[in-house]
């Protein structure tokens, strides 16, 4: 599960570092990293796709959120009773804490 989570961080971490790094034209001297280049990749991406390069950077986030929200499922799902036992336990001490103590009789 772990290696899974690394393969599926890893790239999202590069990509959206990438991307404001060169968004904002922080180069740091790298021509990766550059506005020129974040302008020619959305500009080959958006020419291959048939779509203008402005309307990608949206469409990728939305793919990475839905993306993410399947790991996650996927991690729920495979965890579902140590879920289910937590909240099970987290009820029972909600319960046990909304209680009203004993009133104390002072003569």
């Amino acid at each position: 599960m772990r290696s899974f989570l690394i393969f599926w961080a890893g790239p999202l971490t590069f990509l959206w570092g990438w991307y404001f790094l060169s968004y904002y034209d922080l180069s740091m001297g790298m021509y990766f990293f550059s506005r020129e280049m974040h302008d020619l990749v959305f500009q080959i991406y958006g020419q291959a796709l048939g779509i203008a390069p402005e309307s990608i950077p949206p469409l990728v986030a939305r793919a990475c959120i839905i993306d993410t929200g399947l790991v996650l499922g996927l991690i729920a799902f495979r965890r579902r009773r140590k879920i289910i036992a937590w909240v099970k336990e987290w009820r029972a001490a909600r319960a046990g804490y909304g209680k009203e103590l004993p009133s104390i009789s002072v003569s």
